[in-house]
Formats: C-alpha cells, sequence, structure tokens
C-alpha cells in the first residue's frame, strides 16, 4: 500500500472541506443579511448540486485527457477563481454562475479523490481507513464554521481564506504516485439506472446525507437564526453536528472491520430517524447538544459505511463508475435537500429541516431492511 500517497490525499481533501466549512455557510449567511427569503437561499445552496450532476459527465473525459493528478490540481484552482469571483461581485445571479462551477470542478475532485483513495487501501483496513478520512473530512468542515466565527461574516475575509485552502489543497495533489488509470468510459453516466435499481439502499444512503450536509452547512445556521439564536450559538451548533459527524466516524470504521456492515448501516439510519424527530422537541433545552451529536453521526455513518462497502465489492473502473454514480446520486441529494428544506421551512414550517430528515430516515429504514446492500438472493 501506498502510505505516502493515501497520506498527502487525504490531507488535502480535509484541505478542501476546512475551505467549504468556511465558504458555504458565509454564502448563506451573506445572503440572509441582505433580506433574501429561505428559499432563495435555497435555490443558491442547489446550485452546486446542479454542478455536480453536469461534472459528473466532464469527469472522464478531464481525467484521460491531462491525468487524474492534474486534473484534481486544475479543478481545485478552478474553484478557487470562482470563490475569488464571489469575493469581488456580490450579485445574485452572478454568485448562482459561480456556485454551478464550484459544484462542477468539486464533482471532479471527489470522484477522482475518492477513487483514488478507496483504490489504495487494503481490505482488511478499508473500514478504519476509510474512517480517518471521513473523521478528518468531517473535522474540517466543523472547523471550517468555527474558523468563520472568528473571521466574521461583515466581510470578505472568509472568502480569502477558503480560496487560500483550496490553493493549498491543490499543490498536493501533484507529484503523486499509484493514480488509477481512467478513461471517459469508467467514470461516464452509464448505468446509472442499473446502479440504482441493484443497489437501492446504497443509493438511498448517499442522496440522504448529501441532502443532510447540504442543508446542515447552509440552511441549518439560518434555521437556528429564526428560532431565536444568535449568529455565534448558530454557528456552534452546527458545529456540533459536524463534530458528531467526525467523533462516531472511527468507531464505525473499526466495527465495520469486525461486524455485519449491513446492520451497521440499519442502525444509523434508525439513530438518524428518531435523533430527526426528536429535535424541534428539545431545541430550547440542553438535550438538544448531545441531539445534535446523534444527528451528524448517524448521518455521517450512512455514508462512510456505503462507500466502505462499494469499495469492498468493486475494483478498478467498476469502482470509478461506482463513485462516478455516487456522485450523481450525490448531487440530487444537494439538490433536492436545500430546494425542499428551503420552500417548505419559508411556506409549510419552520422545522422542516429536521422533519425531512426524519422522513429520509424512515423511507431508508425501510429499504435497508427490505433490500439489503450487496445482499444474495434471499439474505436479509
Amino acid at each position: 500500500m501506498r502510505w505516502g500517497t493515501y497520506i498527502a490525499l487525504t490531507a488535502a481533501m480535509v484541505i478542501v472541506g476546512l475551505s467549504l466549512g468556511v465558504s458555504l455557510p458565509l454564502v448563506s449567511l451573506r445572503l440572509e443579511s441582505w433580506g433574501y427569503g429561505q428559499f432563495a437561499i435555497g435555490v443558491m445552496a442547489a446550485m452546486p448540486a446542479i454542478g455536480v450532476l453536469l461534472g459528473s459527465r466532464l469527469t472522464g473525459p478531464l481525467a484521460a485527457a491531462l491525468g487524474v493528478p492534474r486534473a484534481l490540481f486544475l479543478s481545485l484552482l478552478a474553484c478557487a477563481l470562482s470563490l475569488v469571483v464571489i469575493a469581488l461581485l456580490p450579485f445574485y445571479p452572478l454568485w448562482l454562475l459561480m456556485r454551478l462551477l464550484i459544484g462542477m470542478t468539486l464533482t471532479v475532485v471527489f470522484v477522482l479523490g475518492e477513487s483514488w483513495i478507496n483504490q489504495l487501501v487494503e481490505d482488511q483496513l478499508r473500514g478504519r481507513l476509510v474512517a480517518v478520512y471521513g473523521t478528518g473530512f468531517a473535522l474540517s468542515q466543523l472547523s471550517g464554521p468555527l474558523l468563520l466565527a472568528v473571521l466574521g461574516t461583515a466581510d470578505d475575509r472568509g472568502f480569502w481564506v477558503a480560496v487560500a485552502l483550496l490553493v493549498l489543497g491543490s499543490s498536493m495533489m501533484l507529484g503523486q504516485s499509484g493514480a488509477p488509470r481512467i478513461d471517459q468510459q469508467s467514470v461516464s453516466g452509464n448505468g446509472f439506472a442499473a446502479f440504482c435499481r441493484e443497489q437501492p439502499t446504497i443509493a438511498w444512503a448517499v442522496v440522504l446525507f448529501a441532502a443532510f450536509e447540504a442543508m446542515v452547512l447552509t440552511l441549518m445556521p439560518v434555521y437556528m437564526l429564526r428560532e431565536g439564536f444568535d449568529q455565534q450559538r448558530a454557528l456552534l451548533m452546527v458545529s456540533v453536528v459536524v463534530v458528531g459527524d467526525a467523533a462516531l466516524q472511527l468507531p464505525i470504521g473499526l466495527l465495520a472491520d469486525r461486524m455485519s456492515r449491513t446492520r451497521l448501516l440499519r442502525g444509523c439510519g434508525v439513530i438518524l430517524l428518531f435523533s430527526s424527530l426528536a429535535l424541534p422537541v428539545f431545541l430550547h433545552s440542553a438535550l438538544v447538544w448531545p441531539l445534535l451529536l446523534l444527528f451528524g453521526a448517524s448521518a455521517g455513518g450512512l455514508y462512510t459505511l456505503s462507500w466502505i462497502m462499494v469499495g469492498q465489492h468493486y475494483r478498478d473502473a467498476a469502482l470509478v463508475r461506482a463513485n462516478a454514480h455516487m456522485a450523481l446520486l450525490w448531487g440530487l441529494g444537494c439538490l433536492l435537500g436545500p430546494l425542499s428544506t428551503g420552500g417548505a421551512s419559508q411556506w409549510l414550517s419552520s422545522h422542516a429541516l429536521p422533519l425531512l430528515m426524519a422522513l429520509g430516515a424512515a423511507g431508508f429504514v425501510v429499504m435497508a431492511i427490505r433490500r439489503p446492500p450487496f445482499a444474495q438472493p434471499g439474505q436479509r
């Protein structure tokens, strides 16, 4: 196993996560301060998801033409340039376009970067090493809102820090070895419908976690503000959710190497269901803090375990195709989550975020029982 490459890739992706943790909430909070409604903020939050849907089609040609390390490097630089435009030109339609470009470029980064990591790790260590990556990425997103709280949201310092982090992360991609050999067919959308039919539980888990992450980083700060919390407390509560995601990924990874990954996946779905339902009830009590931890941990477990199981069952070109399909599913989740929650929050219920997560978790639990991932016929 190429440990140096694994460490460099993991560190680079963690830095990317820190950049996202700073810039995504800042966009939403800036729009809130300008008087935009939750639906408009939700539309802005959904633009990277549309970019994901488009970017998954560009990954193959870009990687085939440039090679994986160079494709990752240039994609991160393009993402940084988009944030520069956002910082310099505060114009809502232009921000929509830049957020679209961010989604497209980050799709290339995550499809290729995560395929590379999953290809490198040995199966007996897969749960732990994937969890190390997941923990690092979650911690970076936790640190993002905390760093933003220090920097403040009144000016553009958060955007410039995010740009610098992306440039740093991109430089770490260069010179690494052991990248998967990828052609256009390997990462195209071909077979997407078949993948969803064969692995509906994995598909639902990815969509659900993508919706969760997009809503937590973009709409949850606004949700907390409108429930009466000040900005510092709202950002702290978002950070606690990400702490929950980060803190339990390593234990989940260890358990995934020692027990049934399918049962563990179901358990995460059940915890997400009950923590989502409990949040509106205990939002203004001391019990909200452990609930926020469980909320983040269970949602993060869905994606970590799905990624572990995909890496266990696919290799080489099939693994890259599966990751491309997961990127499309991620885009759908990031698109549907903020749009549905933004609209429902504005026109139906202020508690739409946790209630819609509970609805999605309930559907996932039913699916995980009826169609266990990678199960043999008759197996449950």
